[in-house]
């Protein structure tokens, strides 16, 4: 059963219409991948999904839940969490309360003046492992906007899993990384979702082919395949539209 459906989802911007009915569903504990080339609507697909943009038409049901046109932390809540394509950290406070932050919900602490956090041992305890998780135990009390380029990347994502996300979408997740940046961040990616869902829209076609299960290519607002891989790289329309002759012979 698909943990993540959407129905007929269309998008307008006044009267140009940026997503054209979309249709798809993901599995539970699938890695699913959207392509497509410049301008094709994939960052507006997530905002529709994550809640920041509302949809003109259609449905989008999480689990059992419809949350086309709820708000972002409605949706994150319910176990949905994302990146962006400009890292989204609180730059001033430390790594590790970066984290902690994130785990307040999960863990039952909502609006609360009475709670000292630093006698709150499993809370700050779990903060740690993921700490560990992601690489960064050593950088816990470096101020979040002083990290690396790529060790920010890895503590958004930290933040993600801390949230108790049951689906993780990332946005260009290794975009203005190094070779052997981009290479760690994969692996991390792939420990961090092991046994979540992960819908990924990423340009660097050889770390798609190697994530994904499942690809969809996306023009012009319209999914033209949804596929395994090796179908997606052999498949003439998708050629024809994006992955162009320099991609197939990758």
């Amino acid at each position: 059963m698909a943990i993540l459906s959407l129905k007929d989802v269309r998008k307008n911007f006044g009267k140009t219409e940026i997503i054209r009915g979309v249709n798809l569903d993901i599995e539970r504990g699938e890695k699913h991948a959207i392509i497509g080339p410049n301008g094709a609507g994939k960052s507006t697909l997530f905002h529709l999904i994550s809640g920041l943009y509302g949809v003109t038409h259609g449905t989008i049901q999480f689990k059992e839940h419809l949350i086309q046109n709820r708000t972002p932390y409605e949706i994150s809540r319910l176990g949905l969490a994302r990146s962006f394509q400009v890292t989204n950290i609180f730059p001033r406070m430390n790594v590790f309360e970066n984290v902690r932050c994130a785990l307040f919900w999960p863990h039952g602490y909502r609006y609360s003046f009475w709670h000292l956090l630093g006698r709150q041992t499993e809370l700050n305890e779990r903060t740690l492992q993921v700490l560990e998780q992601i690489g960064l135990q050593d950088k816990m009390h470096f101020p979040a906007g002083e990290l690396a380029y790529a060790q920010q990347r890895a503590l958004e994502l930290g933040i993600a899993i801390a949230s108790g996300a049951e689906v993780i979408m990332l946005d260009e997740p290794v975009a203005g990384m190094s070779h052997s940046e981009a290479e760690n961040a994969v692996q991390l990616i792939r420990g961090i979702t092991e046994g979540k869902t992960l819908i990924m829209v990423e340009h660097d076609m050889s770390i798609v082919f190697d994530v994904a299960d499942r690809i969809s290519v996306l023009v012009y607002g319209e999914i033209i395949a949804c596929d395994k891989p090796e179908n997606i790289r052999a498949n003439p329309q998708v050629q024809e539209a994006y992955l162009g002759e320099v991609a197939v012979n990758a």
